[in-house]
C-alpha cells in the first residue's frame, strides 16, 4: 500500500517549495505550564467563583531542526486521524532524534486549527528545517482530536500557549544542553492555521472586541477579557521577540472577534493565506476583512481562489481517513482535501511562499523579496523571455513559477509602516 508522504513535490511545484540542504532531524517534547486558569473547571452556568480554578496545563510539541550530515534512523512518525482514534504512520524526511548541528537558526511555531494536532501541518515544519529553521509544532490541549472539549479554553489559551513555547524553547537554547546555541529564540515567527492563526492574531498585538468577551458560549465568566483590546493585560501581551507571523484561514472575525480597532494593534509584519471559498472562517467577511483592517505595518494576503478551508495547511489525506464516519458524521478525508485545490500542490505553494516569507523577514534575505514583488492576479501575468532566458521588459509572470504554472492565485500587499 501507498505511504502516507508529507515531502512530496510536484513536477509543476514553485521554485522555492523545494527542500533545502540540510539533513531534518525531528524529536517529542513534552512541556507543562503551571498555575494556567482551568477553562474546563468553570461552570458558566453557576456564579462567578471567587478564585478561577488553577491547573497545570501540559503541552506535547514535536520539533524538526537541522541535523548533522548522514544522519540515518527512523523517518516515519505516528499520528491520530480528525476521528480521533485511528492512529496512521506518515512518512517524511526528518530522522527521529537525529544529533542537532549548526548554530543561531531562526525559530518559527506552528500552531493548529480546532481541533488539529502538532502533525497537521509537518509538511510545512519539514521542509522549512531543511532551510535552517528549527521549527516547534504544539499540541493545543483541550483542541486536539483526542481532547477536544470546550472551545473557551481554546479562545483563551492559544495566544498564551504560543508564547509559553516560545519562553521554553528560549531556555533550552540557553540551558548547556543539545540545543543549546542551535537556534535563536529572539527571532522567532509564528504559522498558525484557523484557530492557530486566530491565536498569531493576538499574540501579534490583535486584541478581541468587548461582545467577544461576553459570549456564554466563549471564554466563561470574562475569561477572555485578557485579549480584549486595550486591556493591560493585552497590551502587555506582544513579544518583541515575534517579529513576523504567517495565519492561514485564521478564524473570528466571522462571529464578530475582531475590528479595525483590534486589528489595529498589530505590530509586526503578517502573511495572510486564504481561499476565496471558506465556509468556516469566511473570505470576504473573514480572513480578507481581517487583511483589510490589520494595522499599518506591510501585510499581504495570498489568495487561492476557490479553494475552501483547508487551503494550504492539512498534510495530504492519509489514505486510512478516506472513510465516512458515523460518530463524526462526515467523510474523515474531508478535514484534509479540498473539493478543488490538490492538497500536494496547494503544500508545495504555501511552502514557497513561507519560505519566501520568512527568509525576508526572519533572515533578512533581500533576494526573497522578489519572490514578493508580483502583480495581483497570477493569471494576468504575461511571461516573456528573451532566447538566452532573460526576462523581457514585459516579463510579468510570477518569481519561482515555471510558464504556465501560476494560476489560480492572488497576492496583495496594504501598508508600509515597519
Amino acid at each position: 500500500m501507498a505511504e502516507n508522504r508529507i515531502d512530496t513535490q510536484l513536477p509543476n511545484a514553485p521554485e522555492l517549495a523545494a527542500y533545502g540542504e540540510l539533513n531534518v532531524g525531528v524529536r517529542q517534547l513534552e512541556l507543562v505550564n503551571p498555575n494556567q486558569i482551568d477553562i474546563l473547571s468553570i461552570d458558566p452556568a453557576a456564579d462567578k467563583p471567587a478564585e478561577l480554578p488553577t491547573y497545570d496545563r501540559p503541552l506535547t510539541v514535536e520539533m524538526w531542526y537541522p541535523a548533522e550530515a548522514g544522519a540515518t534512523g527512523e523517518q516515519s512518525f505516528n499520528a491520530f486521524l480528525r476521528d480521533g482514534v485511528t492512529e496512521v504512520t506518515l512518512v517524511g524526511q526528518a530522522v527521529r532524534d537525529a544529533a542537532p548541528a549548526g548554530q543561531g537558526y531562526p525559530l518559527i511555531l506552528i500552531s493548529h486549527g480546532y481541533p488539529g494536532n502538532r502533525f497537521l501541518m509537518s509538511h510545512l515544519a519539514e521542509n522549512l528545517a531543511s532551510k535552517g529553521y528549527v521549527v516547534v509544532s504544539i499540541d493545543h490541549t483541550d483542541s486536539t482530536y483526542r481532547t477536544q472539549a470546550a472551545f473557551g479554553s481554546t479562545l483563551v489559551n492559544r495566544s498564551l500557549d504560543q508564547l509559553f513555547v516560545l519562553n521554553e524553547m528560549a531556555a533550552m537554547a540557553d540551558d548547556g544542553g543539545a540545543f543549546a546555541g542551535l537556534y535563536d529564540a529572539s527571532n522567532a515567527g509564528i504559522i498558525g492555521y484557523s484557530m492557530g492563526g486566530y491565536g498569531a492574531i493576538v499574540t501579534a498585538g490583535g486584541g478581541v472586541t468587548e461582545a467577544s468577551v461576553a459570549y456564554p458560549w466563549g471564554g466563561p465568566h470574562g475569561t477572555l477579557g485578557i485579549h480584549q483590546a486595550g486591556s493591560e493585560t493585552h497590551n502587555s501581551l506582544p513579544d518583541a521577540r515575534v517579529k513576523t507571523a504567517v495565519a492561514i484561514g485564521p478564524w473570528g472575525m466571522n462571529t464578530g472577534f475582531w475590528n479595525a480597532e483590534g486589528l489595529a494593534g498589530i505590530q509586526i509584519p503578517m502573511l495572510f493565506i486564504a481561499g476565496s471559498q471558506d465556509d468556516t472562517s469566511l473570505y470576504e467577511n473573514g480572513v480578507r476583512a481581517i487583511w483589510e483592517q490589520a494595522s499599518d505595518m506591510s501585510h499581504a494576503l495570498l489568495t487561492y481562489v476557490n479553494g475552501g478551508h483547508n487551503t494550504a495547511a492539512p498534510i495530504p489525506a492519509p489514505k486510512e481517513s478516506y472513510y465516512f464516519s458515523e460518530d463524526k458524521g462526515f467523510n474523515i478525508s474531508e478535514h484534509y482535501s479540498d473539493p478543488v485545490w490538490d492538497t500536494v500542490r496547494m503544500n508545495n505553494i504555501a511552502q514557497h511562499f513561507v519560505t519566501a516569507w520568512m527568509d525576508n523577514h526572519l533572515k533578512g534575505d533581500a533576494d526573497k523579496a522578489a519572490y514578493l514583488d508580483l502583480v495581483e492576479d497570477s493569471n494576468a501575468g504575461v511571461w516573456s523571455m528573451n532566447e538566452d532566458g532573460t526576462p523581457k521588459e514585459d516579463h510579468s509572470y510570477w518569481r519561482g513559477f515555471a510558464q504556465g504554472t501560476a494560476k489560480g492565485l492572488k497576492y496583495e500587499v496594504k501598508g508600509g509602516g515597519q
